[in-house]
């Protein structure tokens, strides 16, 4: 009997060697379906919700797979409808999240054998987009260290907040762990009923969060050549350059943006002092980057500033980051493109390097189908529901960027509306083309090259 146990074990650990070295992808996508259906179990527990009757399936699906895929988006309210029980799982969910899950197999390697392995590194190089194995280790390290120090250095920093805002020592050192892990995650979840609304004016609670957020839309991988590099600007890697500047860009001009829109609007910043509107303004700009938080109601927004939200969502935080849409490296690339062929420049040039053919095809490929998830998915919402194109729109590109921010019409959608946002935030969060890989059945290599005619376009 032993033998067989053996055996079968032994066979499993065979199989899924075998699928983590030719397609790593398929594993990554198996697995954070598997621990999403872990956290699922978990919060259908009476245990998991505040009246301790057992949860509604969707409900605990759509919680679970919004904390693993670091999103935010809820169909019930967070801070009451679960227990203390519920929300450290959704904690521990979207601590998973935002390691990933092949991370944390690699983080286990390490701790048990005291080395990662081949098949390892595969899945933590899928994971992270590690082009280069021997990178994987201190990678990992770096996704620990820099996660866990982050993540307490805020809490520390919002601690006192808590503290001063009349909370006993255990609700405050809850509430900034868990907005501490929320914010650095890009997760969007709030422990309480109220969120963060009614600190709009606090500067020492709000820019901690906003620091944590900003820092964790940018990559590990990007942190990572940071540490490396220290303050040696000029000796960052071209991935680093372009997600910070383009980033700081983005943030920048959106705060700007909804400084100038929002200044008057009685709904959002209208009744606020000056310095409280740059507050808010900042926070506006920064939370569509995949952070979910916000301290004025999404719903009064104009409907100019709905559709800037869009297009930053969309575009999201770095690539192996725990921010979702598209990457800014992915826009970068795009408008460095663009202006190559507006000078007839024959290269795409940027930071004295050269970015090659290929990685233009597939910025375009990322886009044109993430595009394409979101148009065919508000399709379907709108004939499912009876709401307009602009709010439809909003809470698709929100699900599809794992943000989290909303107009309030979550728990209102038809079950099989909450289904397909259910897969929104999952392909959002293993990525377009890490799903498209995994679906593909082998790779294509051609021998010959056919002639070449250029067709005209435009």
């Amino acid at each position: 009997m032993a033998s067989r146990v053996t055996l079968r074990l032994w066979a499993g650990r065979e199989f899924i060697d075998r699928v983590a070295r030719h397609s790593p992808a398929r594993l990554a996508l198996a697995v954070f379906a598997s621990v999403i259906l872990i956290f699922t179990a978990l919060l259908s527990l009476p245990i998991a919700t505040a009246n301790g009757e057992r949860a509604e399936f969707i409900d605990a699906l759509f919680t679970a797979t919004s904390a693993v895929c670091v999103t935010g988006l809820t169909t019930v309210p967070t801070g009451t409808y679960w227990s203390t029980f519920g929300q450290v799982v959704i904690l521990v969910g979207i601590k998973v999240g935002g390691l990933g899950v092949m991370t944390l197999a690699s983080i286990l390697g390490l701790a048990v054998s005291r080395r990662i392995g081949l098949t390892a590194r595969l899945m933590a190089a899928s994971e992270t987009k590690t082009t280069k194995l021997g990178e994987v280790g201190s990678l990992v390290r770096v996704v620990v260290i820099t996660s866990t120090s982050l993540e307490l250095a805020i809490a520390l920093m919002l601690m006192p907040r808590f503290l001063y805002l009349n909370e006993s020592v255990g609700e405050a050192a809850w509430h900034s762990a868990f907005y501490a892990i929320s914010a650095f995650n890009n997760a969007g979840f709030v422990p309480t009923a109220e969120g963060l609304v009614p600190h709009y004016q606090d500067w020492m609670l709000l820019l901690p969060i906003v620091l944590g957020m900003f820092i964790g839309s940018l990559g590990f991988p990007v942190i990572l050549n940071i540490a490396r590099q220290k303050r040696r600007y000029a000796r960052w890697s071209l991935h680093a350059k372009l997600t910070v500047v383009t980033s700081l860009l983005l943030l920048f001009v959106a705060w700007v943006w909804f400084l100038a829109a929002e200044w008057a609007n009685p709904l959002t910043l209208g009744h606020m002092a000056w310095n409280d509107k740059i507050l808010s303004s900042l926070f506006l700009a920064a939370m569509p980057r995949s952070g979910g938080l916000s301290t004025v109601d999404i719903n009064g927004l104009h409907e100019a500033s709905w559709l800037i939200t869009d297009a930053l969502m969309f575009v999201g935080g770095g690539s192996a980051s725990t921010a979702g849409g598209i990457k800014v490296s992915t826009l970068a690339v795009l408008m460095i493109a663009i202006l190559a062929e507006a000078r007839g420049d024959k290269d795409i040039d940027s930071f004295g390097r050269r970015i090659p053919s290929d990685a233009l095809r597939q910025a375009v490929a990322v886009t044109f189908v993430g595009a394409t998830v979101v148009l065919v998915s508000s399709l379907i919402l709108l004939e499912i529901t009876g709401y307009t194109l602009d709010v439809i729109l909003f809470e698709v590109i929100s699900a599809f960027a794992t943000v989290g921010l909303s107009t309030g019409i979550t728990a209102s959608i038809p079950t099989s509306g909450q289904y397909l946002l259910v897969a929104l935030m999952f392909i959002g969060r293993v990525g377009t083309m890490t799903l498209g890989a995994a679906l593909a059945l082998r790779s294509r290599r051609r021998v010959v090259r056919l002639p070449e005619e250029r067709p005209i376009i435009g």
